[in-house]
């Protein structure tokens, strides 16, 4: 059976106070002077999840898939509007992490490069920051961007709480993306009776450093 796991994106997905950065790209210098941070991708972790529907969703599995190749650097400001972020993704680094068999894995991760995320033509996802907003709860910020996959860009709004320890930034959170928007066509097989839904949970937990 093909679950296919899409969204590297994830995102994303992602994702998450960081900012302009990514394989050896640099922020735009006419931001006013703040901490640049870098996502350390060792100790941060970055997931998708993908969940079955369809009249024998119960024959199926959902299934949970870890994003192992990101980049991303945050420009931090005192005042978190002027703060920014940019995340790169490498599409064709998301891994199964469920237990499967190595047989299931394969052809999961196969579908996932091949069909869904079609890596060769679109190589990497992106996420860049349009407006970074505070919420009530100083802890937390509202990031407005625009998320490029599978060849489409459109606008992503992501909440993530904030923690600062010691010279590091924490930023844990949650959102949602539809596979269709993306021009994503969500698998299915035995005529649609197992289907992977379009809506896929991204769920981050990034440390940035200096």
């Amino acid at each position: 059976m093909r679950y296919p796991k899409l969204l590297a994106l994830c995102s994303l997905a992602l994702l998450l106070y960081v900012a302009p950065c990514a394989r050896g790209e640099r922020p735009p210098s006419n931001r006013r002077a703040g901490v640049r941070l870098r996502v350390d991708p060792q100790r941060s972790r970055f997931i998708v999840r993908a969940f079955v529907g369809g009249l024998l969703s119960t024959f199926g599995h959902d299934h949970t898939i870890a994003v192992k190749d990101f980049a991303g650097d945050v420009d931090l400001d005192e005042d978190l509007r002027n703060s920014s972020l940019r995340m790169v993704v490498r599409a064709a680094s998301l891994a199964v992490i469920d237990k499967v068999s190595e047989r299931d894995r394969r052809e999961i991760e196969r579908t996932m490069r091949d069909e869904v995320l079609e890596t060769s033509k679109y190589p990497e996802i992106v996420f860049r920051s349009t407006r970074v907003q505070p919420l009530a709860d100083q802890r937390r910020v509202r990031i407005v961007g625009e998320l490029t996959l599978h060849g489409v860009t459109r606008p992503v709004v992501i909440e993530a709480a904030l923690v600062r320890e010691g010279q590091s930034l924490r930023a844990r959170g949650e959102f949602a993306l539809r596979q269709s928007d993306f021009k994503i066509k969500p698998p299915s097989i035995g005529l649609g009776t197992i289907r992977v839904k379009d809506e896929v949970k991204l769920q981050f937990d990034l440390i940035a450093v200096p």
